[in-house]
């Protein structure tokens, strides 16, 4: 159900239950989370072979390790025994091997069956059939990114399609090189709201004049309403009297070296489907990687990344962190206002968005079509 008769001005948001509704959630566990390319971990925290990290992605958990040789490996995190979970921890390391702390099945860094109580007297098993159930995995920025999907998505096409949508070319990211700056700092973030109201409020800068004060000191234009992301290719230059992307526009920290001449002084912000956001600035990159557990709760963690000697120095990045963790705050909580009317009767039948905010309906629309339901406006 949506709003109908609206002037032109106007075109309606999804409906209050795509916001609430268990069955919706369930939907999009299965055809967005586990169908898309799914950001995980930073490359850099599994350094050396049998460093892992655990992920839930959908109903997932996933297990993402270093292999022997050096590459990435991904696993759903499930003993093929009796399906106990195999790595309980978060994060950990170990020597050769992952055990089933349940009835110690094993399985090599490369998901392989290796061992088993009385594996020798079961010559039929095949080890490679009963070893873990693999994830398909790709490097990029940096960053791990895996799909659940039997036969993925183009990676070219969703990912690296989505920063070419939005900065015109990918020549415009590779600058920052991404992939060899260092996490100066990460802040996770436990967000009681449905991660599409997170998506959304990225996506638009209506609401910036109204709670970010200190973004719109540093990007005077968001005072105007219009998101960096509406222009395709555009960054928001920083105010005249601005020296650094930091919380009181004093000085920021060394500039990436590739960040071209044109793309100084600016802030460019990218949305990758369905759970990253992009912030590139002259000196560091912050990356936003959300992970929704509940229709109505989002874990966001948040990577803010800068050359390598600044971390290695121990130069202070605390006004350059609290910038951007004040406008997460500030987001967040609007985000956890706005859940609790999501179940009202008010907003059975949606709400609206202004023109500024018309390029959201996109994102409605693409959603439905993932869902395989009919489109809202």
């Amino acid at each position: 159900m949506t709003l109908t008769n609206l002037p032109p001005s106007l075109i309606p948001t999804l409906s209050g239950e795509y916001y609430t509704d268990p069955g919706v959630f369930a939907q999009e566990q299965e055809r967005v989370f586990e169908a898309m390319w799914f950001c995980v971990a930073r490359a850099s925290e599994l350094a050396k072979p049998g460093a892992f990290r655990t992920y839930q992605v959908g109903r997932e958990s996933v297990l993402v390790s270093r292999s022997r040789d050096g590459s990435v490996k991904a696993f759903l995190n499930i003993c093929r025994h009796r399906g106990a979970r195999l790595c309980t921890e978060e994060s950990g390391e170990v020597k050769r091997a992952f055990q089933c702390p349940y009835h110690a099945w094993t399985y090599g860094l490369d998901g392989k069956l290796v061992a088993a109580p009385n594996l020798t007297s079961m010559p039929d098993i095949d080890r490679t059939a009963y070893g873990l159930v693999n994830v398909h995995v790709r490097e990029w920025l940096g960053y791990v990114w895996v799909c659940l999907a039997d036969e993925p998505p183009s990676f070219e096409a969703d990912v690296l399609g989505a920063v070419v949508e939005r900065l015109g070319d990918l020549e415009s990211i590779e600058r920052y090189d991404i992939g060899n700056l260092s996490v100066g700092r990460r802040i996770t973030y436990d967000v009681q709201a449905n991660w599409k109201l997170i998506i959304e409020n990225f996506m638009e800068c209506y609401h910036c004049a109204t709670i970010h004060p200190e973004l719109t000191e540093v990007l005077p234009e968001f005072a105007d309403g219009y998101a960096a992301q509406y222009y395709v290719g555009h960054g928001a230059e920083f105010g005249e009297e601005v020296r650094g992307f930091t919380v009181d526009g004093s000085e920021g920290l060394d500039r990436i070296p590739g960040v071209a001449e044109d793309q100084d002084r600016r802030y460019y912000a990218i949305t990758v489907r369905p759970q990253v956001f992009i912030n590139l600035v002259p000196d560091h990159v912050i990356f936003h990687r959300m992970y929704p557990m509940a229709a109505d709760r989002t874990i966001v963690e948040c990577d803010w990344l800068y050359l390598p000697h600044v971390v290695e120095s121990g130069k202070d990045v605390e006004r350059s962190v609290e910038l951007f963790h004040r406008v997460n705050q500030q987001d967040f909580d609007a985000c956890e206002r706005t859940q609790p009317a999501m179940s009202s009767k008010a907003y059975a039948k949606g709400g609206v968005l202004v023109p500024s905010e018309h390029h959201i309906g996109e994102f409605h629309t693409w959603l439905q079509k993932k869902l395989d339901v009919g489109p809202a406006h």
